[in-house]
């Protein structure tokens, strides 16, 4: 077995070996079955929201609003990082204001999102371009800044500029340091949408976890996280696909 697909497997085995460990506390009482309900329980709701459709349409509109914050966030924060890694003075300017405004949790803001946006998909968007925003143009800048300055040299002796410098030396050199903070800014977008579902959507996972926590449909609440694991595992190897497929040199451990 290759290392590779003995790493496939161990992630998917680590995942099932919970919900196994689980079932039996669940039956053998070790654990209140009130707010840990056995995974077998929490299986049979999954399986009548999705044959009624509720688990299907809460989370296509979840998995819309996220996509499109991430492109959102994503595109703008890239062209930024290229520019404040390639350009002193943008940096100079651009990274003070990223220092002072990076550490305010996300969360913190969303009174400001939805006042500012309303309480309708943007604030929701906004949410994920925020959460995607700061870890892409973090870590693009610092890849960027990570080349070795011969490689601009060289690309400026064969009349490298402007967009060419982007496309053939800053982007593909920050590449490995890029897919980092889209991993980060993915994950971090994940998080914030269920957050900004819950207080201010009437629709979505996060507003099926929050409804059912406050009418106490405990399996229902288990769902809908269960179900934003699985987006994130699934995005995850996704991205970790996306990954070796345009940077197959990299170093897997």
């Amino acid at each position: 077995m290759s290392v590779d697909a003995r790493d496939r497997l161990l992630s998917v085995a680590s995942p099932i070996a919970l919900f196994v460990l689980w079932e039996i506390a669940a039956r053998a009482h070790w654990i209140d079955v009130r707010f840990y309900p056995a995974p077998s329980s929490i299986a049979r709701t999954f399986g009548t929201m999705l044959a009624n459709g509720t688990l299907l349409a809460n989370t296509l509109i979840t998995l819309e609003r996220f996509a499109i914050g991430i492109v959102v966030g994503g595109v703008p924060a890239l062209l930024l990082g290229l520019a404040m890694g390639l350009y002193r003075p943008i940096y100079a300017i651009v990274d003070p204001l990223i220092s002072a405004t990076y550490p305010v949790p996300k969360s913190a803001i969303l009174p400001l999102i939805l006042l500012v946006f309303g309480i309708g998909e943007a604030s929701k968007i906004a949410m994920v371009a925020i959460g995607m925003f700061y870890p892409v143009v973090i870590n693009t800048a610092a890849g960027v800044r990570q080349i070795d300055r011969m490689y601009f040299d060289v690309g400026r002796n064969y009349g490298a500029r402007g967009w060419a410098v982007f496309r053939t030396i800053a982007f593909p050199g920050a590449l490995p340091v890029i897919m980092t903070g889209v991993k980060l800014g993915a994950g971090l977008g994940l998080i914030l949408i269920a957050v900004a579902e819950m207080l201010g959507a009437p629709s979505g996972l996060g507003f099926v976890i929050l409804n059912a926590w406050q009418i106490f449909q405990v399996n229902v609440m288990y769902v809908g996280i269960i179900t934003i694991a699985v987006i994130g595992f699934a995005l995850t190897v996704l991205l970790n696909e996306v990954e070796r497929i345009l940077i197959p040199a990299r170093p897997r451990h």
